[in-house]
């Protein structure tokens, strides 16, 4: 550390704190509103409890300087686009008449109108809502919200701090509207944007903001020239506003790179950078530039993405180094918390053992403010701490629970032979279509059908005893006879069981894998009041018994039609979970491939000739510089080789991704050498469909015709125009026809109508190209 003075400045915040409530109080509230339930007031009234509720305890714990602007009813980008005034045209009746159902419609849909695309926020699992821009498009302020949840906030008498996405982060992430060319470059509407951002940060000074942090996390990835002058220049521009407050310059998930020393000599007053994982090349970055003389260093050293305790020590000596930098320096996590649970104390099934090593956001905040003490008063003030600290981690290093010899040594003999199929996909292909006999354009779903209010009550009555295991899966034998049924009368060529015993797609496995812990109070947003509880990977991955083969050989005895065995592949096992820290992604994503190798050699030997290993995560855990992909796509590819190849050559092996730009991972897509993949596509208008095309993709593809997060019900004419356009990019005899992901989010009533129209739009595509 260097003077008294300067470790004296250091301060406790956050970027940003999970949303939902301890339980899940937003969720039910806006889903209540969307089915009448509750009032529009009602609902204000449980934002505003949430938000008071968080701020408090955020102060209560020590935090200086609260976040405010972070909460949202469904997103924070959408929050933007209406803060900067740019509704799409579509939309713009519906939010003139009513601004939170219009705000609801523009993340949803409505019948008569389309949702805006939807996709993952940089390499997290959290979605947002792109941006729709044009060369026509005006921008106008509206800083409501931000003005209204700032003075919340200083009401309570704390002190404040709005959080916004920066200007030229949200260009970035913008597309090109609905007839814009292709090629139009949102981020030349910068000049014409930042006037408006002026306007809101001048809204916010007066109503009290010293400071304002805009986040500027799209600076972290490859940027052009072009870019970074764009950044140099919306900051300068910003910078030198005289009526405004103090800026905050934020960036998040890896290193900012060229971009550091753009923002480094930026006319504004701080910068927050992340320092944990590969962002710790951002300390070598800082003194290579000489440093942030005369500002704010906002450190983010505690790990705000996953849930281990922090390292103290290590973490004091970097922000020890830090000191040396800036003017004045402040402790924080990486990023927002809301990437996180709320809190680890809650988990009351969790071996104590395990708990201590667990951090959720409320665990987060006080290793914030220790980190912020020990600055400040020095280690004497929290030797208490460290040494709870160091005993902590000392006990996850020792603990045979991390470590499996017989697992270990399995990975260590996997050979290149075991990750590649027997038979090249011409010689595969053929003898599937021979084996399973399906028509042009075969129709099916991705994997879950709705999950009722009627199985989630079954779920909660065993878990509680009311009913016994017998009477459990007599409910779910029903649920399963139902969807078959369903599915046979609708039409569908290939079918699915719906996956009524399974809670989540990725928890549902790791509560039946050797090595994964599972949470029963750790929800984490994904988008929207779509909640997850990622499990968390303790230790080395081994499968005790078969997982699906039951349900799976269950259902396909209800038909004689094919009956998919449905998957979780081993990156999205890793991606939607919380990984270790303590040994390499590729080396946990081999164990994890081994287990699902298993299960896809006995759901075969039962008699399964469709298989489906999931990986929508793909696309998402691709690391955000160049650089580092290739070393990632080589393991990622591997490890779901590994869990496929064993399968005889007439045994259909598809994959699913969606909700992603796979126009960055087409040769990845190509090299997992699944028979049949399907796509997101239908908000998206088919893109996908023509970056396979473009990359001369060889396989069979199923491009969504089908949004299925939004409860709009696409009509058969619609779903065969996508279609067409599919048509136009891969030949019919390797066209499938889905929708763009799993159906458990959806109703039954529209479930039904829109599958119907599904297989309606597949036979009238089909007698057209008979015709031809």
């Amino acid at each position: 550390m260097t003077t008294k003075s300067a470790a004296a400045a250091a301060r406790a915040t956050v970027y940003g704190h999970p949303r939902q409530g301890r339980g899940r109080e937003l969720k039910k509230a806006i889903e209540g509103y969307w089915k009448g339930r509750v009032t529009a007031d009602a609902l204000r009234t449980t934002a505003a409890e949430l938000r008071r509720t968080h701020w408090r305890q955020l102060a209560g714990a020590g935090v200086h300087e609260v976040p405010t602007g972070d909460f949202s009813y469904y997103d924070h980008v959408l929050d933007t686009t209406v803060m900067v005034g740019a509704i799409p045209a579509r939309h713009r009746e519906t939010v003139a008449a009513d601004a939170l159902d219009g705000y609801f419609a523009m993340a949803r849909g409505t019948q008569d109108v389309a949702p805006l695309e939807m996709t993952k926020w940089f390499d997290t699992n959290y979605h947002y809502l792109v941006p729709e821009l044009g060369p026509d498009t005006v921008f106008t302020a509206d800083s409501t919200q931000q003005v209204a949840e700032l003075k919340e906030a200083l009401a309570l008498g704390l002190t404040a701090r709005p959080v916004l996405v920066g200007p030229v982060t949200y260009l970035l992430l913008a597309k090109p509207a609905p007839g814009v060319a292709a090629d139009f470059d949102p981020l030349t509407l910068l000049d014409r944007l930042l006037p408006v951002y002026a306007e809101v940060l001048a809204d916010l000074r007066a109503a009290g903001a010293a400071w304002v942090q805009l986040d500027e996390p799209a600076l972290v990835q490859d940027r052009t020239p072009a870019d970074l002058n764009a950044a140099a220049r919306a900051y300068r521009d910003l910078g030198a506003l005289t009526d405004r407050p103090k800026l905050l310059v934020a960036s998040y998930f890896d290193r900012l790179g060229d971009a550091l020393p753009v923002l480094a000599k930026a006319p504004v007053e701080g910068l927050a950078l992340d320092f944990t994982g590969p962002a710790a090349a951002n300390l070598d970055g800082l003194a290579a530039v000489g440093g942030l003389p005369g500002k704010r260093l906002v450190a983010g050293v505690v790990d705000g993405r996953n849930i281990w305790v922090n390292d103290l020590e290590k973490s004091l000596t970097t922000l020890g180094t830090l000191l040396g930098l800036a003017d004045r320096v402040d402790v924080s996590a990486s990023c927002s918390l809301l990437h996180v649970p709320l809190d680890a104390a809650a988990e009351k099934d969790v071996d104590p053992q395990i708990l201590r090593w667990l951090s959720f956001a409320k665990q987060k905040t006080a290793e914030i403010t220790t980190l912020a003490r020990g600055l400040s008063q020095g280690t004497d003030a929290i030797a208490g701490e460290l040494a709870a600290n160091r005993a902590a981690l000392a006990s996850r290093a020792a603990s045979p629970i991390t470590r499996n010899p017989a697992v270990r040594a399995r990975a260590e003999a996997v050979t290149g032979a075991d990750s590649r199929r027997s038979r090249p996909y011409a010689e595969r292909a053929a003898a599937q279509r021979a084996h399973l006999g399906l028509p042009l354009l075969p129709t099916t779903t991705i994997g879950s059908f709705p999950q009722t209010g009627e199985l989630r009550a079954a779920r909660a009555d065993l878990r509680a005893g009311r009913i016994d295991t017998a009477g459990y899966e007599e409910r779910i034998r029903a649920e399963i006879q139902e969807v078959v049924s369903y599915q046979e009368k609708a039409g569908v060529d290939v079918l699915v069981h719906g996956e009524p015993e399974r809670n989540d797609m990725v928890q549902y496995f790791a509560e039946q894998l050797d090595g994964y812990l599972a949470t029963r109070h750790g929800w984490v947003q994904s988008y929207g009041t779509r909640y997850v509880r990622p499990p968390i990977l303790a230790g080395d991955i081994a499968r005790p018994e078969p997982m699906t083969v039951r349900w799976t050989s269950y259902a396909q005895s209800l038909t004689a039609k094919p009956v998919k065995g449905m998957l979780t592949g081993p990156v999205t096992m890793l991606a939607w979970s919380f990984v270790r820290d303590d040994q390499p992604l590729g080396e946990t994503a081999r164990q994890v491939a081994l287990a699902l190798r298993d299960e896809v050699a006995d759901l075969e030997a039962a008699g399964t000739s469709v298989i489906q290993v999931d990986e929508p995560a793909l696309r998402e855990t691709l690391p955000l510089r160049a650089a580092d992909r290739p070393a990632y796509l080589d393991w990622a590819t591997e490890a779901f080789r590994l869990a496929t190849g064993g399968v005889r050559p007439d045994t259909q092996i598809h994959t699913h991704m969606c909700y992603a730009e796979f126009g960055d991972v087409v040769q990845a897509i190509d090299d997992l050498d699944a028979d049949v993949i399907s796509l997101e596509a239908a908000r998206s208008h088919m893109q996908v469909a023509r970056e396979l095309a473009a990359h001369g993709y060889p396989r069979e593809a199923g491009p969504g015709v089908w949004d299925i997060h939004s409860p709009r019900i696409p009509s058969a004419e619609e779903a065969a125009a996508l279609l067409r356009t599919g048509l136009e990019a891969i030949p019919a005899e390797r066209l499938w026809v889905n929708p763009d992901c799993g159906l458990k989010t959806r109703g039954w009533p529209e479930t039904r109508a829109s599958l119907e129209n599904l297989v309606a739009a597949a036979r009238t595509v089909r007698e057209e190209l008979s015709g031809a």
